[in-house]
């Protein structure tokens, strides 16, 4: 068991995410046994899962002619246009019916803003609008995170680097994340995650 200062932190393990989903990860479901095993090593267990309004404006459907995964500038920067996905309420935007979320303690919902993504669990994509997150961690007195989960080149990499740079200890246990992949974001995240110190494990 790991000091009650150390948490983990699964990141958007949903349907839409996993084979047969809206933006379907390769092997996404492949890490749910195994993260629902390591949930024992850990005091504190966080879950997030991305939540968004129909027509958010990063769906590529709010964006006439444009197609999935092109880019766009938005206000707050470059941005994915991805198929519709976890759209709340939906089946799509469920945990992954294996994933054992009565071990949470903490369910961070993110993305809910129409006008904002939001890969990082700490932050909005215009890198100032918190989720809470961070303050909760505090008050708990944790300074300690690993971090699994769906996908490691977005929304892993987006909270890990935040995390990073709000002074937390962050290991990504790469084994049990899968990535898009998407025009070499893999190794940029990696190579991000690294130059932020980071441990990827």
């Amino acid at each position: 068991m790991h000091a009650t200062t150390h948490a983990l932190l699964v990141i958007d393990v949903q349907n839409d995410f996993c084979p047969g989903g809206a933006l379907a990860v390769p092997g996404g479901d492949t890490i749910v046994a195994c993260i629902n095993a390591l949930m024992a090593d850990f005091a504190t267990v966080i879950l997030t899962q991305d939540w968004h309004p129909a027509g958010h404006s990063s769906f590529a459907s709010t964006h006439p002619g444009r197609a999935p995964l092109a880019m766009v500038t938005m206000p707050y920067g470059p941005q994915v246009l991805w198929p519709d996905h976890c759209v709340q309420g939906t089946g799509g935007a469920a945990f992954h019916p294996a994933l054992e979320t009565d071990r949470a303690d903490l369910i961070i919902r993110k993305g809910m803003n129409p006008a904002i993504d939001s890969y990082s669990a700490f932050f909005e994509n215009d890198r100032t609008t918190p989720t809470g997150l961070d303050g909760y961690l505090r008050s708990r007195g944790i300074d300690q995170l690993t971090m699994v989960g769906l996908a490691t080149d977005f929304c892993v990499n987006y909270s890990a680097l935040d995390a990073a740079k709000l002074g937390f200890g962050v290991r990504v246990a790469q084994d049990l994340c899968r990535a898009i992949d998407l025009d070499g974001s893999l190794a940029a995240a990696q190579t991000a995650m690294r130059a932020c110190g980071v441990t990827l494990a």
